[in-house]
């Protein structure tokens, strides 16, 4: 196996046999990834029987790197467009974020986690969700705060947990085990009945439960999701590891790529939002 030219991923842990890990229901990023690709390709002795070679790390961050590109780029755009035309910024944010969690969708359940054109579709509608959200976040027009800045600190600070994260799975800190595993699960379903039970509440009472009103109730909640977060990382980067050790195509590096592009999009947001929290005091 070839190993990469990265100095930040070369020294992934290795370990002894191809098997798959167990992700449960696998909700978290890469860790859907690892499943669905088991169910698509069959055993690790198959994919050694076909044309193309095994996926290494290098393939895992370059099609990261591409995507996270697409995103940037599009965040950018969208992010002037709407500074130009502020009537832009509500269908930016609901048109990309819907059309996004669509192809997550389909890469997911149609099992095209592998399929370039969607993965950088996906990146491409984030970033113009991710670019109007940014900008009614921090313009006073929209009742934000902090302006520019506080979009940098928002990156700087998803990228130091992203970061921070890779070298506490690189270290062993902290070991992916199937109790980790349940327990981050577990978390995230937790956040997701909130999250729906906030919306619905908000129908009826203002602010819901008070999860985003900017409250007390609110930071607590922000963290949360940013601790999970930053946890479904670790499911992320055993995900690749497992596809990796077990000899997994080339292309299913794109579904790496997507399932931490999408963990990194949620973090980002849950940074951003909190943020704001403490700039709107």
């Amino acid at each position: 196996m070839r190993t990469t030219s990265n100095p930040v991923f070369k020294n992934l842990p290795k370990q002894e046999g191809t098997g798959y890990a167990t992700f449960g229901s696998a909700q978290a990023g890469g860790a859907q990834v690892a499943q669905e690709y088991g169910q698509q390709y069959g055993a690790p002795e198959q994919y050694q029987q076909t044309t193309q070679r095994a996926m290494t790390i290098d393939d895992v961050v370059t099609k990261t790197a591409i995507t996270l590109g697409v995103l940037s780029v599009a965040a950018i755009i969208s992010y002037f467009l709407v500074d130009g035309n502020n009537d832009l910024a509500a269908p930016f944010v609901i048109g990309g974020g819907l059309i996004g969690f669509v192809l997550v969708m389909v890469a997911s359940f149609g099992r095209k986690m592998d399929n370039p054109a969607i993965v950088l579709a996906y990146a491409a509608c984030e970033g113009v969700f991710l670019g109007a959200l940014s900008f009614m976040f921090t313009n006073v027009e929209f009742g934000g705060v902090g302006g520019s800045a506080l979009i940098g600190q928002a990156v700087l600070g998803t990228f130091g947990v992203f970061f921070g994260m890779l070298v506490v799975y690189k270290t062993g800190a902290i070991r992916v085990t199937p109790r980790l595993t349940r327990m981050i699960i577990g978390g995230l379903i937790g956040v997701l009945v909130l999250m729906v039970g906030n919306l619905i509440a908000s129908f009826f009472t203002d602010g819901g439960f008070g999860l985003r009103d900017g409250g007390t109730v609110a930071i607590i909640f922000s963290l949360v999701c940013i601790a999970l977060a930053a946890f479904s990382f670790l499911l992320d980067f055993d995900a690749a590891d497992q596809l990796i050790r077990a000899q997994a195509p080339e292309k299913a590096a794109w579904g790496v790529a997507l399932g931490l592009t999408v963990t990194l999009v949620w973090l980002y947001v849950e940074i951003l939002r909190l943020l704001s929290y403490f700039n709107n005091d």
